[in-house]
């Protein structure tokens, strides 16, 4: 169903796919739009170890949240900042893309849950506990979660030249 790489020498193993996954903050998730265009667009995620699965917090209402409810397929695709080889000008990215399904949890359904996952996710971007409670006081109430269920993991290495 999902097609292999092409270029085998620059695939990543599963385990690299997942410490990228683990690391970086944020990439770009795309879903099925209108009249069959794919939206894109960036948004920060937290991958949980635990039970597998992607996820990242929203608002309530918005074209992302309609498309999603038409069609909960999704890609996810994120990428590392890139390293050079020593005397070289160009990159070398190790990128990750992720096809799978995304189930949209909701304060009714998964209060405890957004709470958890909001508190992990924000941890990536500050260690600051006293913003972090008051941010997620303030805004959980209105926060759906996104659980992107992988059915294919991705990565490869990119050299820029």
């Amino acid at each position: 169903m999902f097609r292999e790489l092409i270029r085998k020498k620059q695939k990543l193993t599963m385990e690299e796919c997942l410490q990228i996954l683990k690391t970086e903050k944020r990439g770009v998730l795309s879903v099925n739009g209108d009249d069959g265009y794919p939206y894109g667009m960036p948004i920060d995620h937290f991958y949980n170890e635990e039970d597998g699965k992607i996820y990242f917090h929203t608002g309530n209402v918005g074209y992302r949240l309609e498309a999603l409810r038409r069609s909960n397929k999704v890609s996810y695709c994120t990428f590392d900042e890139g390293y050079k080889e020593p005397g070289e000008w160009n990159l070398h990215i190790r990128s990750v893309i992720v096809f799978g399904t995304i189930e949209i949890l909701d304060d009714v359904r998964g209060h405890e849950q957004i709470v958890d996952i909001a508190t992990k996710l924000s941890h990536k971007f500050t260690n600051d506990e006293d913003y972090i409670q008051e941010e997620i006081q303030k805004d959980a109430h209105r926060t759906l979660l996104l659980a992107l269920t992988p059915e294919n993991i991705c990565g490869k290495l990119v050299n820029e030249k």
